[in-house]
């Protein structure tokens, strides 16, 4: 496939981008910065520009069969209007490109997640990420009422770990865990792999290892 990836230079998008190329798929990447691409810098069409300017999303977005997003805010607890201000500059690139297919990456906790969350967990999601999880949830309501065919995939805690190569992806929003956690790796595999597979469109996925 042809495949956007937005947020290449985060952790979890490292791992993405490294996934589709060992799958052969041609990789386009929308960044601010290409040098902190690193070593795949020059395996890939590099688009410099911003995720949340529509006009950059447009030139990145044209000719690609599908867009994974794996934005984030990192260690910051503001979310400055990033996940808000993506969502509506996809939307408006979709309009004007015809490229419908997106996955993106959220976090467990935001939305309907909130419920199935451990009460410690609670805590943490309704004070100190209260802010991106707000800006998050606003954004994922752009993203389903728009015209694109959508996958929202919740990862629980995020690790640095290996990939293992197994975990579990659930839609009945069982409840999870206090240590219910997924390595970075793990989530790239099925962002990809989510992309690839018609049947997880217009699905929720919480994955978790």
């Amino acid at each position: 496939m042809r495949l956007l990836v937005l947020g290449a230079t985060g952790p979890t998008g490292r791992h993405l981008v490294a996934q589709a190329l060992r799958h052969g798929d041609t990789v386009t990447v929308l960044v601010r910065r290409p040098a902190a691409l690193g070593p795949v810098g020059d395996r890939v069409r590099v688009v410099e520009g911003d995720a949340t300017s529509p006009g950059d999303v447009e030139r990145a977005m044209s000719g690609q069969d599908a867009v994974i997003s794996a934005l984030g805010r990192g260690r910051s607890l503001r979310a400055h209007g990033l996940f808000t201000r993506s969502a509506d500059a996809l939307q408006e690139a979709a309009r004007r490109t015809g490229v419908t297919r997106l996955v993106w990456m959220s976090s467990f906790g935001v939305g309907d997640t909130f419920a199935s969350a451990h009460v410690l967990l609670k805590a943490a999601y309704g004070t100190v990420m209260r802010d991106v999880f707000a800006d998050k949830k606003a954004s994922e309501a752009t993203i389903r009422a728009g015209g694109m065919d959508w996958t929202l995939v919740y990862p629980t805690t995020l690790t640095n770990g290996p990939a293992r190569g197994a975990y579990r992806v659930v839609e009945d929003r069982t409840r999870m865990r206090l240590a219910a956690r997924i390595s970075r790796a793990d989530v790239a595999a099925f962002l990809h792999a989510a992309a690839h597979e018609p049947r997880w469109i217009h699905r929720d996925a919480v994955i978790t290892g």
